[in-house]
C-alpha cells in the first residue's frame, strides 16, 4: 500500500512455515533495535537468518531503512543469491539485494551450518577502531569478552566471490570479527545471541575510543585477568547470549512500534 505517507508491504504469513514466520520476526526486531540502538548507516548494512529446514537465508531488501523493516518486506535467497521468494513492493519499487551483503552473509551461512545469524555494521566508533594498528583493546570487562575477536583485512568493497574463502577462514570459530577499515561483523546460532554480541563489540569500540580521546595514560589489565575474564563469557560456562534480555527488547519493540511484525 502507497498512499503517500503510508509505506506497506503486503504480508508473506500465508506463504511460508510457522518457523519462517517467526524468523521473519526475530530478524525484522533485530533491525529495528540495530537502528534503535544508533548501528544503522541508511540503506546500508545486513542482517541475516538461515532458513529453518532450508538451503537459504533472509536478508533485508536494498533500499529500505532499518525503521520500516517487517518480517514480510524481507527477502529469501539461496546461497548462490538467488530470489526464492520477494516481498510484494508498493508501487513501482524492484528491491533487490546488495551484492556485498550477499557475498559476506552466503559464505558465513554456507561454511557454517551451526550459525543462523549474521550481524553487520558500519558504525563510526567501529569503523574507528577497524583503522586502528592495536585494534581492540581489551581494556574494559566488556571488551575482554572479545579479547580473541577475529580480523579481516580490507582489499575492496566485497563484491567478489573469491573473498569468501577469506572471510571464513578469518572468522574461524570467533562470533565476531572486525573487518580493518570496514567494520564490525557478528555471529551467532540464534538472533538474540548475535544481535547481543553486535551490542557490546559496539560498545566496547565507542568505550575505546573515549578513553584513547582523553589523551591520558590507560590502565593495562594483566594478561592473566584478561584470559579469565574472557573465558567467563565462553558458552560453555553461562548460558547462551540473549536468552534473558531479547523479551524484554521485544516488548520495547512493541511499545515503540509493533508494525515490525507485520
Amino acid at each position: 500500500m502507497l498512499d503517500g505517507t503510508t509505506w506497506r508491504v503486503p504480508s508473506m504469513r500465508h506463504k511460508v512455515s510457522a518457523e519462517e514466520w517467526q524468523a521473519r520476526v526475530d530478524l525484522a526486531a533485530c533491525y529495528r533495535l540495530v537502528d534503535l540502538y544508533q548501528m544503522s548507516d541508511l540503506i546500508a548494512n545486513h542482517v541475516s537468518v538461515r532458513v529453518p529446514g532450508e538451503d537459504a537465508f533472509l536478508i533485508n531488501a536494498y533500499g529500505m531503512l532499518y525503521e520500516e523493516i517487517t518480517a514480510s518486506s524481507l527477502m529469501k535467497i539461496d546461497y548462490d543469491g538467488n530470489v526464492i521468494l520477494a516481498p510484494e513492493f508498493p508501487g513501482e519499487t524492484q528491491y533487490g539485494v546488495n551484492r556485498a551483503g550477499f557475498v559476506i552473509h552466503s559464505a558465513i551461512h554456507r561454511a557454517k551450518p551451526d550459525i543462523h545469524c549474521v550481524a553487520h555494521t558500519h558504525t563510526w566508533a567501529g569503523m574507528a577502531v577497524s583503522t586502528l594498528e592495536c585494534g581492540l583493546l581489551p581494556n574494559t570487562q566488556t571488551s575482554m569478552r572479545f579479547a580473541h575477536v577475529s580480523y579481516h583485512d580490507f582489499s575492496g568493497v566485497v563484491l567478489d566471490l573469491s573473498e569468501q574463502e577469506r572471510l571464513v577462514r578469518d572468522l574461524g570459530d570467533n562470533n565476531a570479527m572486525i573487518l580493518r577499515n570496514h567494520g564490525l561483523l557478528t555471529v551467532g546460532r540464534t538472533i538474540p545471541e548475535a544481535f547481543n554480541a553486535l551490542h557490546r563489540l559496539e560498545l566496547s569500540c565507542k568505550t575505546q575510543i573515549a578513553a584513547m580521546s582523553c589523551n591520558s595514560p590507560m590502565i593495562t589489565v594483566p594478561q592473566e585477568v584478561v584470559e579469565k575474564t574472557y573465558m567467563n563469557y565462553q558458552p560453555h560456562v553461562r548460558r547462551p547470549f540473549g536468552v534473558l534480555d531479547w523479551p524484554a527488547l521485544l516488548r520495547k519493540l512493541d511499545r515503540i512500534d509493533p508494525s515490525y511484525r507485520d
